[in-house]
């Protein structure tokens, strides 16, 4: 995958401070900074809601606070009917913030206290920026709960009020915005955890900031685009044959657990493995065999009858309804005991968490983990609400104490690998909620890695794949009804030539 770019990055609040620093010392005062930005959210606002019939935005003590203040005269001299919902200390505003306010009222604007929720128009959410840290305060919980109220359409400025730039989490109570206009640096927080579920449509403009000043802050956090993942995957020689993409066997399908382990062979091979096989209980072979005929099932009833199956592959991927019986235990240390790359999903990171088949500690280079939060809280000894809050130091710590790479699924996949940026996946949907979705995702891990992929850029590719296909499907089934196994028609599509 490419190096972090201008157009790639992800910043934290203090970052993107950093950059607004830079900014302005590269000539733009930071008044006019701020007219930049209020002027850039006026326009939006008129572009998606057109002349509203009312605008009521909502003031803290920072900048956003300034950059609606701008938006507030912008609207008096469109003679849109415009008030100021003030909540923060006009003596307390930084100088630009302070110049912003001056304006609004100089053009008419009524700033008044904490009142009735508006009833009709558009609400412009600048009451707290990214300098927020810990839980929002009462105060400011009970406006943000009363806007979240009316159901009205909200305009978010540089991030919806409430939610931590840095992480993604909701510090309490945020607000629910229907578009979120983010300024000079996109923050990471924005693309995981609650970001995308509290942002609505998110819409960037770096206000004119010239190429100079992302060059002093390195971003460590990345979004690639599809494109650039895709370009990760070799093309296919001419004379290509099966032996050059790879076998992946998959392992796993205990007892009334089957489907899984099918599924993660199916995506295996419509992923583009050149074979592909499964070790399952031996009541599920003929399942198999029926589903997808090109899958070579085998039953196996211990691990010493699995391993001479161990000698064919070059991947493994080991997981999916594999449970946490003594057959489970006996497979997983059987794929351990191996040193063909690993990817591992479901029961058998519990079962890594238990630590009797994995010491403490012990790194291996060449496996994928791929935990949702609370089994990543199982691998960390957390709750998974500490995992979500915090989900760019929990795959670092995944990473940092498993070794290999690290994908922590959710809303906003993250993928980390040793000394390689933290990227965050774009697209999915929550149609993906249901059953067998990772299961399928474990497949197209394991065969990109059988075509040849190293395990960080087969995370960021698969995973991308698996968000893209996933929408696909949504937009020609809807999201409701969304299954694991319909997404497969659309990988290749995606990988495609």
């Amino acid at each position: 995958m490419s190096a972090i770019t201008r157009s790639t990055a992800l910043y934290t609040a203090a970052q993107v401070r950093a950059l607004d620093s830079a900014f302005i010392a590269s000539g733009v005062p930071a008044a006019a900074l701020m007219k930049r930005a209020g002027r850039a959210a006026f326009e939006l606002l008129l572009e998606r809601f057109s002349e509203p019939d009312e605008v009521t935005i909502f003031a803290g003590a920072g900048n956003n606070a300034g950059d609606g203040f701008v938006v507030a005269a912008l609207a008096a001299t469109r003679r849109i009917p415009v008030t100021v919902v003030l909540l923060g200390e006009p003596e307390k505003f930084s100088a630009a913030a302070r110049a912003a306010y001056e304006y609004a009222r100089q053009e008419g604007v009524i700033m008044m206290p904490p009142g009735p929720a508006p009833t009709s128009g558009v609400i412009v959410d600048g009451l707290l920026g990214t300098g927020i840290s810990g839980e929002v305060r009462p105060e400011y919980r009970k406006v943000i709960e009363q806007i979240n109220s009316t159901q009205l359409p909200v305009l978010a400025l540089d991030i919806p009020s409430g939610l931590c730039a840095d992480t993604g989490a909701e510090l309490g109570v945020a607000i629910n915005a229907d578009i979120t206009l983010t300024f000079i640096g996109k923050k990471r927080g924005l693309f995981t955890g609650r970001g995308p579920a509290l942002s609505g449509e998110l819409v960037f403009d770096d206000l004119a900031a010239p190429d100079e000043i992302y060059h002093e802050v390195e971003a460590t956090v990345c979004r690639q685009d599809f494109a650039s993942l895709r370009a990760t995957l070799p093309e296919r020689q001419a004379d290509a044959h099966k032996g050059d993409f790879g076998h992946v066997m998959v392992i796993g399908g205990d007892v009334g657990h089957g489907g899984a382990a099918m599924m993660t062979a199916e995506a295996a091979a419509r992923g583009g493995a050149g074979l592909v096989s499964l070790a399952t209980r031996p009541e599920h072979v003929a399942a198999m065999l029926a589903r997808q005929p090109e899958v070579m099932a085998c039953g196996v009833i211990s691990g010493q009858e699995l391993e001479p199956w161990l000698a064919r592959p070059t991947v493994l991927v080991v997981g999916p309804g594999l449970g946490q019986s003594p057959w489970s235990e006996q497979m997983l240390q059987q794929a351990l005991a191996t040193d063909l790359p690993l990817v591992l999903d479901a029961d058998a990171l519990n079962l890594i968490a238990k630590g009797r088949l994995w010491p403490a500690g012990k790194t291996r280079d060449n496996w994928l983990l791929t935990p949702h939060p609370g089994e990543a809280a199982r691998l960390l000894g957390c709750e998974s609400a500490e995992v979500q809050a915090e989900r760019f130091a929990s795959v670092q710590k995944l990473q940092q104490q498993y070794g290999g790479v690290a994908l922590l699924k959710g809303a906003g996949t993250l993928v980390a690998g040793a000394q390689r940026p933290v990227n965050i996946i774009s697209g999915g949907n929550p149609g993906m909620a249901s059953g067998g979705m990772g299961d399928v995702l474990s497949g197209l891990l394991g065969a990109l890695l059988a075509q040849g992929l190293n395990a960080y850029d087969a995370a960021n590719l698969g995973a991308s794949v698996h968000a893209h296909a996933a929408d696909l499907a949504a937009a020609d089934g809807g999201q409701l009804s969304l299954l694991a196994t319909d997404i497969l028609a659309y990988v290749g599509e995606l990988l495609g030539d």
